[in-house]
């Protein structure tokens, strides 16, 4: 894929993501896409990818994706970016506590053909727990 090209399709990723719209967001994945991600494992196949989009919005209706940075390399891209969100819907078995909270990812991406066809998102689920409230931060000495 051109650089162009690329450039298209995280804009399309960033309109889906202001839109809130996990099928359009899922859409930018390839059919038989995989995402390994810290929350729902290796998923495999798009209506699986829509799967964890939708949880994630209907667990934050107000979520939002804020781009930081895109690093190009052949068919390699690198998106760094911050989600944040109001925790108002059942998050994998939470029950929402209006707690706000932020997060920075890293999404790694193969594309081709005007689509995502591999992604590994990387960040701390661990501080998203804490942030709504299910775990404890253990207080520093």
């Amino acid at each position: 894929m051109r650089r162009e090209e690329i450039l298209a399709l995280v804009k399309r990723r960033q309109l889906a993501w202001a839109a809130h719209d996990p099928a359009a967001l899922a859409a930018t994945h390839a059919e038989n896409g995989t995402v390994a991600s810290p929350t729902g494992g290796v998923l495999e196949g798009r209506a699986e990818i829509e799967r964890i989009y939708r949880l994630w919005m209907s667990a934050f209706t107000d979520i939002g994706f804020q781009l930081d940075d895109v690093l190009i390399d052949g068919d390699r891209v690198v998106l760094i970016a911050r989600l944040s969100g109001t925790h108002t819907g059942e998050f994998f078995g939470m029950a929402p506590g209006g707690r706000r909270v932020e997060v920075q990812v890293a999404l790694v991406m193969k594309v081709a053909d005007g689509l995502v066809v591999e992604e590994r998102r990387i960040y701390d689920f661990t501080g998203v727990l804490v942030q709504v409230g299910v775990l404890k931060a253990k207080p520093t000495a």
